[in-house]
């Protein structure tokens, strides 16, 4: 039975990632030649609606989805990436998926290579076809034109400017047969103004031609030129599909963002604001994923700052890269002395102390007992936990057993006691190993990077309260990164929010929804002033 003329429906979706639920009940549908907006901040649920739709391997091999989907009215089962183009589904990634020594066209054409008959052909078999270059030139440039890239389909693609690049994965998705529906993810986080206002007018060319377009985004101002309707997510469930003409920049940010906000910190400490414990100048950070671009933000000694952004924004990146984990260039200074970028023991002797937002692959040594681990980095950096005979040490082990049973009592470790290996902690244990690694260095101030991520809700808020006691206790400042938005207000005083690598602005962890999320989407300035409708 044909589905109110829909070329998708995806109806009551669902997912479980081995029993924490990331999808409930979602449904989208979409009409040929419409352009649907999907919002949401990280862990909405956006890109495990988007593998469910491309059939992943992920999917299938931990247990297949909730829900089912209908191309064309029909009810289908997407086994495979191969299967959903055989649908008639095409993306356009992010992260570009094209081959640096070939050719546009050769990109273009891969595995849909158009060939003629030679010689050898007629002898040995069809396997020794010549290539039909003039024919595929033909076709890539037809493509090339639909979406306006004035270039030469011969060019290489090693070389191109990033604009074009873009250009050339969306030519490559409407050149395929029967196209009915292309994703595109975040497709402008990597252009600039002009690319991206030129991106949005081929999306517009494309989806006059009939096929249907998802657009995953968070920039509101694209949104709201180019989408027909839009859905938000959050927190894996359905929040709101509506047509454009039903809202605003204003009340998409606050849909996005809006959630019960659990204050862990019931009134703010008063933050003396005349003493700068750590102030970055012009700070840029090579990290891959997370590249820094021009960051200034000063912070105040004895505050809880919180840095928040959706990801691949550059949030991560910023205590990385004063740690020296990654190529950093501008100016740091701790308490007025210049910190040296690019070194880890001189961020260490600082007074610096870093938790890791990669626990398991940074943070822990897995298969080293509790105490080894909390006095690992202070032995590394500090030669603490060490008796010294001249070139050759020792381990301290009554110093490092005194430690750590300090410290298990101190964060509460939960364990069998400080022998035990770290490998056999929950998540939230381990967590606490981690901070309890980083205060083993007396640290004066704690950068602590998605302190929450992978641990359950009981012990996020009990990480989230460890932190609280180390700044009301000790007057530790930390800075604190989360993807987390509502953590990040629970128990902080000010929260910068990072966008395209710089920060956007910062906030009061008592502002508005709205507010959180036109910063969180780049659109900030853009609308700032402009009547709330």
């Amino acid at each position: 039975m044909k589905h109110d003329n829909y070329v998708l429906e995806m109806k009551n979706i669902g997912k479980l990632y081995s029993g924490n639920r990331v999808l409930k009940d979602v449904t989208l549908r979409l009409r040929p030649g419409e352009i649907h907006a999907v919002l949401g901040e990280n862990g909405a649920g956006k890109s495990t609606l988007m593998n469910i739709l491309f059939g992943m391997p992920v999917i299938h091999a931990t247990g297949g989805h909730e829900g089912e989907i209908f191309i064309d009215g029909q009810a289908v089962s997407i086994a495979s990436p191969f299967e959903s183009m055989k649908f008639g589904i095409g993306m356009v990634h992010q992260e570009f998926m094209l081959i640096p020594g070939f050719t546009i066209t050769e990109n273009i054409k891969i595995n849909r290579e158009i060939t003629r008959p030679n010689i050898a052909s007629r002898i040995f078999g069809p396997a020794l076809k010549s290539l039909d270059m003039e024919a595929m030139n033909s076709d890539a440039r037809k493509a090339l034109d639909t979406i306006g890239l004035n270039i030469e389909e011969w060019t290489k693609i090693a070389g191109m400017p990033v604009g074009y690049m873009q250009f050339v994965e969306i030519a490559r998705e409407i050149d395929k047969a029967d196209m009915k529906i292309i994703v595109f993810d975040e497709p402008t986080a990597v252009l600039t103004e002009s690319e991206a206002d030129a991106l949005l007018k081929a999306m517009k060319v494309i989806a006059d031609s009939g096929i249907a377009i998802l657009f995953i985004t968070h920039r509101l101002d694209e949104v709201m030129t180019i989408a027909d309707n839009i859905t938000v997510l959050r927190d894996g469930e359905l929040v709101r599909t509506l047509a454009k003409t039903e809202t605003n920049a204003f009340h998409l940010a606050e849909l996005m963002v809006g959630r019960k906000v659990e204050k862990i910190v019931q009134e703010s400490s008063n933050v003396a604001k005349s003493e700068i414990a750590l102030s970055i100048k012009g700070l840029k950070v090579h990290m891959p994923g997370e590249n820094v671009r021009q960051v200034d933000l000063d912070i105040f000694a004895g505050e809880i700052i919180g840095i928040g952004g959706l990801g691949g924004q550059g949030k991560i990146g910023i205590a990385n890269g004063i740690m020296g984990l990654y190529p950093a260039a501008g100016q740091v200074s701790i308490f007025g002395k210049p910190l040296a970028l690019s070194d880890t023991k001189a961020a260490y002797e600082a007074g610096l102390a870093f938790v890791s937002e990669d626990r398991r692959g940074v943070g822990l040594l897995l298969d080293s007992s509790i105490e080894i681990n909390i006095a690992f980095t202070a032995m590394q950096m500090r030669n603490s936990f060490l008796y010294r005979f001249g070139p050759f040490s020792h381990l301290a082990y009554g110093k490092i057993r005194k430690n750590a049973l300090k410290k298990i009592a101190d964060l509460d470790i939960r364990c069998t006691g400080p022998t035990q290996l770290t490998r056999r902690l929950s998540g939230g244990n381990q967590q606490k190993v981690c901070i309890a690694r980083a205060l083993a260095l007396d640290p004066r101030i704690l950068l602590v990077s998605e302190p929450t991520r992978g641990i359950d809700v009981g012990a996020k808020k009990i990480v989230l309260e460890t932190l609280v006691k180390l700044n009301r206790e000790l007057g530790m400042t930390i800075i604190m990164t989360s993807s987390e938005l509502a953590e990040l207000r629970s128990i902080c005083q000010r929260i910068a929010i990072v966008c395209g690598g710089r920060v956007e602005g910062i906030l009061s962890p008592d502002a508005s929804d709205v507010d959180f999320g036109l910063m969180m989407a780049g659109d900030y300035h853009k609308f700032r002033g402009k009547e709330v409708i």
